[in-house]
C-alpha cells in the first residue's frame, strides 16, 4: 500500500512539473489589492480553502550576462560578488570585511516525516524547483573590497564544516554563527581571512524535522545576550504539538553560560532580527501561515515584546482564529499581540535592517530594508524584491516603497531571490541573492558616480 502511495505521490509530482494540473492548482487567487494587504492596518478576509493548496511556483534560472536587478529612482546597483554557492545572510565585520554563510536545507533525518507524504513529496519538488534543497557548502565565506570600488576583489573560505549555518553577530572577539542544530562561536580578529580554531557549541538548538531550518542571531547592546530565531516544525502543528517544543519562538540565550529562556513566543518563522535605532527595541520580520487563500495571512515585521504571544498556530493577526488547528485549551486569544506592520501574504520576508548606517538618500534615511525571498502559495506572486519600510517616531508608517526589484523575468521565473540584507561601511546595502548566487551592492547614484 505505501508503495502504491509514493507511486500515486509521484504521478502527481509530474503532472504538476509537466503543467497538466494547471487548472487543479491554479483556480484561486488574489481578489483583494495588493495595496489594501499591506501596511499597519492590512484588510484581513476570510480564509478560502482548497482541496489542494495554490501551487505558483517562480523556478530558478539565475542571472544572465549583463542582467542586473532594477533599483529605485536615485539609487544604482551592482554585482559586489558572484559566483557564491547559496548565499543566505550576511555579517558586516569591523574593519569594513563582509562574512557570508553559504548555507542551504540539512538532511532531513530518517524516519522524521513521519511517514510518506503527498504534501511532503510536492513541497520537496517545490523547494528544488525555486533553488532550494541541494546539498549545502556548509560554510562561511570571507569577502573583501580593500579598494573601496564596490566589488569584493579577495574571498577566502572562513569556516567549513558547520551544519546549515545562518545568522552571524559578533561580540569582541567571538564570532557566533547560528547553525540549524547549535549556537556555535569561534574566535575572531579584524583582517583574519579563516578561522584559527574549531567552532565551540553555546547551546544546542531545535533541531530534527527542519520544517523552517534557518536560525538567526543578534546580540544585545551590551553583549550580555544573544537573541536566536527559531521557526515551527510545520505550517500549523498539522504534525502535533510535541515536535513544535520551543519552536515558533525567539529565544534569549546568556553568552557567558548558554542558559535560555523563551523571550517571545507565537511566531510561526522569525528571521531577521535588528534593534530599532530610536526606541532600542528588538524587531524581526515573520513569515505567517500557508494554505489560506492568496490574500492572507500577511508575513509581517513587528515589535518584539519580551513573553509577547503572537499567535501560532491557533491565532492570526492579532487573534482571528485559524479553524485547521485543534482548539486552543489554553485559552490564549485574549493575549495575542497584533504586529505592527503587515508586509503583504506569502512574501517570505526574510531579511531585515533599519537604515541607521546606510547613505541612499533622504527617502531611505528612516525606515526598515527588508529582503522578500518570495511566494510560491499565491497568485498573483509576491515578493521577490527589496522594499523599505518608512518609519516616523520609531514606528512604522504608510506604504513601503519598492528598492530592489527585477527578480523574476519576463516569463515569471526567478532569475535570483533575495534574503539577507545588511549595510557595508561605505553606506551602500547589500542583498544576499540565494538563487542568483551574488550578493548586489545598491548606492545612491551620486555616490556611484563620484567613485
Amino acid at each position: 500500500m505505501k508503495r502504491i502511495l509514493r507511486l500515486l505521490g509521484i504521478l502527481l509530482v509530474l503532472l504538476l512539473i509537466a503543467g497538466g494540473a494547471i487548472w487543479l492548482f491554479g483556480r484561486e487567487k488574489a481578489d483583494v489589492p495588493y495595496a489594501e494587504v499591506v501596511g499597519p492596518k492590512p484588510r484581513i478576509t476570510d480564509p478560502k480553502r482548497a482541496w489542494v493548496p495554490t501551487l505558483n511556483i517562480a523556478p530558478a534560472v539565475g542571472w544572465k550576462a549583463g542582467e542586473a536587478p532594477t533599483p529605485a529612482a536615485g539609487l544604482t546597483v551592482n554585482a559586489f560578488a558572484a559566483g557564491l554557492d547559496h548565499p543566505r545572510w550576511m555579517l558586516a565585520l569591523p574593519n569594513g570585511d563582509i562574512m557570508v554563510a553559504e548555507s542551504d536545507a540539512p538532511e532531513r533525518p530518517k524516519g522524521s516525516e513521519q511517514g510518506f507524504s503527498i504534501r511532503n513529496m510536492v513541497q520537496s519538488v517545490v523547494m528544488r524547483r525555486a533553488g532550494s534543497h541541494r546539498p549545502s557548502a556548509d560554510r562561511l565565506t570571507l569577502l573583501r573590497d580593500a579598494d573601496g570600488d564596490g566589488v569584493a576583489e579577495a574571498r577566502s573560505v572562513f569556516l567549513t564544516g558547520l551544519k546549515s549555518p545562518f545568522g552571524m553577530a559578533l561580540v569582541g572577539d567571538r564570532l557566533y554563527i547560528a547553525n540549524a542544530d547549535a549556537l556555535v562561536s569561534v574566535s575572531y580578529r579584524p583582517g583574519m581571512t579563516k578561522a584559527a580554531d574549531k567552532p565551540v557549541k553555546l547551546v544546542d538548538l531545535p533541531a530534527g524535522i527542519n520544517h523552517h531550518w534557518t536560525k538567526n542571531v543578534v546580540a544585545s547592546a551590551d553583549g550580555s545576550k544573544l537573541y536566536v530565531t527559531v521557526g515551527s516544525n510545520s505550517n500549523v502543528a498539522e504534525k502535533g504539538m510535541e515536535i513544535e517544543k520551543d519552536r515558533a519562538a525567539i529565544w534569549e540565550v546568556d553568552r557567558a553560560t548558554g542558559k535560555h529562556r523563551i523571550y517571545a513566543y507565537g511566531l510561526r518563522n522569525p528571521n531577521g532580527m535588528a534593534w530599532e535605532p530610536v526606541t532600542k527595541q528588538l524587531w524581526t520580520v515573520v513569515n505567517e501561515r500557508d494554505e489560506l487563500g492568496s490574500d492572507i495571512v500577511p508575513d509581517y515585521l513587528t515589535a518584539v515584546q519580551f513573553g509577547g504571544f503572537y499567535g501560532w498556530p491557533w491565532y492570526y493577526w492579532g487573534g482571528y482564529i485559524d479553524k485547521r488547528v485543534p482548539a486552543d485549551t489554553q485559552e490564549l486569544q485574549q493575549y495575542v499581540i497584533r504586529p505592527d506592520y503587515a508586509l503583504g501574504p506569502h512574501t517570505a520576508s526574510l531579511g531585515l535592517a533599519f537604515a541607521n548606517g546606510t547613505k541612499l538618500g533622504p527617502r531611505f534615511a528612516s525606515g526598515a530594508f527588508i529582503g522578500q525571498h518570495g511566494s510560491w502559495n499565491r497568485k498573483p506572486k509576491s515578493g521577490y524584491k527589496v522594499i523599505f519600510v518608512p518609519f516616523a517616531k520609531g514606528r512604522p508608517i504608510g506604504q513601503p516603497v519598492d528598492v530592489l526589484t527585477g527578480f523574476l523575468d519576463a516569463d515569471e521565473d526567478a532569475r535570483g531571490r533575495p534574503v539577507g540584507v545588511i549595510a557595508d561601511r561605505t553606506g551602500a546595502l547589500l542583498v544576499a541573492d540565494d538563487a542568483g548566487n551574488r550578493i548586489w551592492r545598491v548606492s545612491a547614484a551620486t555616490q556611484a558616480a563620484s567613485r
